[in-house]
């Protein structure tokens, strides 16, 4: 396995590039704005292809370089289903799987910090993002946080892993870089407490200062998506003519989420299913299927489905279109229940 971590001096963020080996996918968690050229040039040094890209929250000390990644490389943005971030292709559940070539990872929701945290356990290892840090705990006083949250998340949920599994935060101050759940559970002082009510009393009382670039920050990375504006310059249709077109003999309807997506939310009748990592491999071995037909695509929420149709112009298929919005929208347009089914 290919496991990188990369720092932040600005914001002291910790970065997490994984991979299952040298030439194969790779994903990062937790990206900078201001480092992306770095992650770029080390994912070209390990001959490594970027498919997803991961916020474990929205961040207050920096803006996240998700968006940037995106529209660099074509990689599919994820976060947890509750945040509000527009820039969200992929929105995962507590205990929902995330997969790319030969890696696995969980997702476990643990608001606290935020209302939307959540942490992706890997194997051996837990990415806390800011829920718990190492020797410390994520702040609960602004972004919806919530101090009897933090705790149930930390004490129910996280502390509950094996106590050798790998603690990786995406933050420290002090020049740690790892701990384990054991180390955790003995020597952080924010978790020496006998009770909810006292845990909440401690993170009461920190009295910090707001994050200098939150003002900044916050309201950048709510807004780092392809708006609707972008979806419709890109051959992006409404629902109603998606609907119309797609009943065309000579159209194909491709469905670009995953699995586990569609377990949950169902797709449209007929569509072929794509998971948009293995779309260049599909344009490369049905060129000839697809040069004559009305190729239309969708995907959760038109992110994934806009960059499909600039990838399938590359390839010369210029008779391309995709739904705005993506299946959320179509539901919302009253097509769902007679147009989607459940597999």
């Amino acid at each position: 396995m290919i496991f990188r971590q990369l720092f932040d001096k600005i914001s002291s963020t910790y970065n997490y590039l994984i991979a299952s080996a040298k030439g194969r996918e790779a994903l990062i968690i937790d990206p900078v704005l201001e480092n992306v050229d770095q992650y770029i040039k080390l994912l070209n040094q390990l001959d490594l292809k970027l498919v997803k890209v991961i916020d474990t929250h929205i961040h207050a000390d920096h803006i996240s370089g998700i968006a940037e990644l995106r529209d660099k490389t074509n990689c599919v943005t994820v976060m947890g289903d509750k945040t509000p971030a527009d820039v969200v292709a992929m929105r995962v559940s507590d205990e929902e799987n995330i997969k790319i070539d030969g890696i696995d990872l969980k997702a476990i929701y643990t608001p606290g910090h935020t209302s939307e945290s959540f942490s992706f356990l890997m194997g051996d290892r837990v990415f806390t993002g800011d829920a718990l840090l190492i020797r410390g705990t994520g702040r609960t006083d602004f972004q919806n946080g919530d101090p009897k949250d933090s705790y149930n998340s930390i004490f129910n949920k996280l502390l509950k892993l094996p106590e050798e599994t790998l603690v990786y935060p995406a933050h420290d101050y002090k020049g740690e870089t790892v701990s384990t759940i054991f180390e955790e559970k003995k020597f952080n002082p924010r978790l020496q407490v006998k009770s909810v009510d006292e845990y909440v009393e401690i993170m009461n009382n920190l009295n910090l200062p707001d994050p200098k670039m939150m003002d900044v920050a916050v309201p950048s990375n709510l807004k780092l998506g392809i708006d609707f504006n972008r979806q419709k310059v890109n051959n992006g249709i409404e629902p109603e003519e998606f609907n119309r077109i797609k009943k065309d003999p000579n159209a194909i309807l491709i469905d670009l989420r995953e699995q586990n997506e569609i377990d949950k939310e169902g797709m449209i009748k007929n569509s072929e299913i794509v998971p948009f990592p293995s779309m260049y491999e599909y344009l490369d071995k049905n060129k000839n299927k697809l040069k004559d037909k009305r190729i239309l695509f969708y995907c959760a929420h038109g992110h994934r489905s806009t960059l499909a149709v600039q990838i399938s112009k590359s390839y010369n298929f210029t008779n391309c279109c995709h739904l705005i919005g993506g299946l959320e929208n179509w539901k919302k347009e009253g097509l769902g229940l007679s147009e989607c089914i459940n597999i």
